[in-house]
């Protein structure tokens, strides 16, 4: 009767944890078979410097940072689902984040649903593996900032130098050519107050902007597969 209760008792904890860790950071380990596998989510707009307001669903890259340092360090945590639901933000922080998930050495595939707009475009691609809804969109444009902004040449070439960042950074880490993306970047027919792109599931897959199309159980098991081909690498190693 004691180890029935006490049982419970740890259960009861453990789902509190999680619970803990989802409002925190939403993210939560999830332990299946042989693997365990840590989904973070990047949701809302990405706050950088800048504090949004209270009233903004936001993900806080000050957070995300060490939770990815810890993701690559644990011993128990075999891969990482990234899941993305973003209308983009604080480019620089957008691009910190998708340069830390793109360096990991453990198995990484990400989702889009519902949208992976602006620098959400980067972060999707980061991962080693990326897939997308039929459904979702995806926003590619120039970068844009708000507030005074002065007039002079050096300006524009902090601009020019910061998408050139982005289009090489995405470049690299998709099968979409540079020559492709920055067409997508400067056409003036989609929307209606500004340049750009807005493309669905299907059209980022058939540009190879991501890599393939499905949902959930896709995704999960295309990191399951990766991470028991790696211990399956690693138990042949030990062996030699």
């Amino acid at each position: 009767m004691e180890n029935n209760t006490e049982k419970h008792e740890a259960e009861q904890a453990n789902g509190e944890n999680r619970m803990e860790d989802i409002l925190k950071s939403g993210s939560v380990i999830s332990r299946s078979g042989d693997e365990t596998i840590h989904c973070l989510t990047i949701i809302g707009q990405i706050e950088g410097h800048y504090l949004l307001g209270d009233g903004q669903k936001a993900t806080k890259y000050e957070h995300i940072l060490p939770l990815l340092v810890s993701i690559e360090e644990s011993g128990e945590i075999d891969g990482m689902l990234m899941v993305l639901n973003t209308m983009g933000g604080d480019v620089e922080a957008g691009l910190a984040i998708a340069e830390m998930v793109a360096s990991m050495s453990k198995p990484t595939v990400s989702l889009v649903l519902g949208g992976g707009h602006s620098i959400g475009v980067p972060l999707a691609v980061s991962a080693k593996r990326s897939f997308i809804v039929p459904s979702a969109t995806m926003t590619i444009h120039p970068v844009r900032i708000s507030g005074t902004v002065v007039g002079v040449p050096q300006t524009y070439y902090y601009f020019e130098r910061m998408q050139d960042r982005i289009i090489e950074f995405v470049r690299t880490h998709s099968r979409m050519t540079e020559e492709d993306f920055r067409a997508l970047l400067m056409r003036t027919d989609q929307i209606a107050t500004d340049v750009g792109s807005i493309i669905d599931g299907r059209e980022a897959v058939k540009l190879g902007l991501i890599d393939r199309a499905g949902g959930l159980a896709e995704a999960l098991g295309e990191l399951r597969g990766m991470i028991k081909g790696e211990k399956s690498e690693e138990r042949k190693v030990k062996r030699e």
